[in-house]
């Protein structure tokens, strides 16, 4: 238990900041988990859909660093790889 003011402050800001970047992740994982799943259907438009939200979600997340930007690249690059196979 924090003894100071400043550190009990300090506590409940990251509290705050460790759910909203929980929360951020999660719908990270789930937009993800949409995406695979109409690849696996070869459903050619949800796929479509959900790269580009999944696309803006990574991109936002890395913008405000809960996480980091050549992860959000490399994620998007693989994924792009994915619904390309599927286009053809």
């Amino acid at each position: 238990m924090p003894i100071k003011r400043s550190a009990a402050k300090e506590l409940r800001k990251a509290k705050k900041r460790e759910a909203k970047n929980k929360k951020i992740k999660a719908n990270l994982v789930f937009l993800e988990r949409k995406f695979l799943k109409a690849i696996r259907e070869k459903n050619k438009e949800k796929a479509k859909e959900f790269y580009q939200k999944l696309q803006k979600a990574f991109d936002k997340a890395a913008k405000i660093n809960v996480i980091k930007k050549n992860k959000a690249s490399r994620k998007k690059s693989r994924l792009a790889k994915k619904l390309n196979l599927l286009l053809k």
